[in-house]
């Protein structure tokens, strides 16, 4: 059985340093509180009537001006509606919004989390040294345009899926795995939340913890699963991505790792020199896309 797999110490304690580096953070209770609710339903994929176990939001508040004013937050936000959520239209990235891709890059790579990254893939060869060499790197990765399906105009891109999310041809949810797009989505009612889904361990998640299994319908379309970590920066997201896209080789990799209590699987997807996909799995629960 794959998910046999020991956990990766190295890894383990490499993204448990970030975690500790993340000074960005928002804290459970203080900068942000959730509301839990009910347990999700069972739900196949593609179901439309779904039940509603939830019927507040998520989010019951965010501190919005703390989280603007710190900018990889804010400049991590910039970047969330510039994309055309929709599959197989192609997106058309305008001067402006190039300058944001690289405003929210130069605000990472000042953190300390995005500095170890760089310094863990130095070691490995990885990366190259020179910060500029290595700001490609981290665009090419995440920002450069590519077909979801071959051979189709380039509607999608790394950073797209994972933290803005698409819809493939009207009927599935595709990524959408960040916490501020999730709040600011459920903001605007474009987001319905329905339940949270259990670890088997433990019979109900904390609402101060930082990484959640959860069921919603975005656009009219339910997404059975979706795993995202919960109040941490962009740059943690993005760096313990980066690292192991770079790592790995294969199409799928799933990485076991123990970051503070959680035992997480990391699963990155390539797509040729890009991020196809990435997101966090609480062992215990089911697998997801």
């Amino acid at each position: 059985m794959a998910n046999r797999k020991a956990f990766n110490h190295e890894l383990s304690e490499l993204f448990s340093k970030m975690w500790d580096m993340d000074v960005n953070r928002l804290t459970p209770g203080k900068d942000y509180t959730i509301d839990l609710q009910g347990k999700a339903s069972a739900v196949h994929p593609g179901d439309s009537a779904v039940q509603d176990r939830a019927a507040r939001h998520l989010f019951h508040n965010v501190n919005e001006e703390h989280l603007k004013s710190i900018k990889t937050f804010a400049t991590f936000i910039s970047l969330l509606d510039n994309y055309e959520a929709s599959t197989g239209v192609e997106e058309v990235v305008t001067p402006e919004e190039i300058a944001e891709n690289n405003c929210f890059i130069d605000a990472i790579l000042e953190t300390e989390v995005m500095k170890l990254a760089h310094e863990y893939l130095l070691k490995k060869n990885l990366a190259k040294p020179n910060l500029a060499d290595f700001k490609n790197q981290l665009y090419d990765i995440w920002f450069q345009l590519y077909a979801r399906k071959e051979g189709d105009r380039p509607d999608s891109c790394g950073f797209e899926h994972v933290f803005v999310g698409e819809t493939r041809r009207g009927k599935q949810i595709l990524g959408l795995h960040n916490w501020v797009q999730f709040y600011l989505q459920e903001k605007h009612n474009q987001i319905d939340y329905k339940g949270y889904i259990t670890r088997k361990n433990k019979t109900r998640p904390d609402k101060d913890d930082q990484v959640l299994s959860i069921q919603f319908s975005w656009k009219d379309l339910v997404k059975p699963i979706g795993s995202t970590f919960i109040g941490v920066s962009p740059e943690f997201e993005l760096a313990i991505y980066t690292v192991i896209f770079l790592l790995a080789e294969e199409k799928i990799t799933r990485e076991r790792v123990k970051i503070e209590e959680y035992e997480l699987q990391i699963v990155v997807f390539r797509h040729g020199h890009h991020i196809g996909t990435a997101y966090p799995v609480l062992l215990g629960t089911s697998s997801e896309d």
